[in-house]
């Protein structure tokens, strides 16, 4: 199937110059993660936060996940990992530069 370029890109490219992190949340199956991985994938790192031993790994050893992932990072799914979000604004704090990480959330 074609990509179909979404109206949303631009303002998450815009979004992307100013701050360190861009949720994009939305309904099941409109094409969140195809937008994600598709418009930002070549400079974005993917994890998706689905797989529960992906998901235990991040979640034993946050500082390490972080360490060896430290972005930009696209996180797929993190609302299965809302833990995660407290170590993702604490180096958001430390180090603040424009888009490190692009949520995205099922709603």
């Amino acid at each position: 199937m074609d990509y179909i370029q979404r109206y949303l890109t631009n303002t998450i490219r815009k979004a992307m110059v100013s701050f360190p992190a861009v949720l994009v949340t939305g309904a099941r199956q409109t094409g969140k993660t195809t937008l994600l991985r598709t418009e930002f994938g070549a400079s974005h790192d993917y994890v998706s936060l689905e797989r529960p031993d992906i998901r235990n790994r991040a979640l034993a050893d946050p500082v390490g996940f972080f360490a060896r992932t430290p972005g930009p990072l696209i996180l797929d799914e993190i609302q299965c990992a809302p833990e995660l979000l407290h170590y993702i604004k604490e180096l958001i704090d430390t180090r603040r530069r424009p888009v490190q990480y692009s949520l995205n959330v099922i709603s």
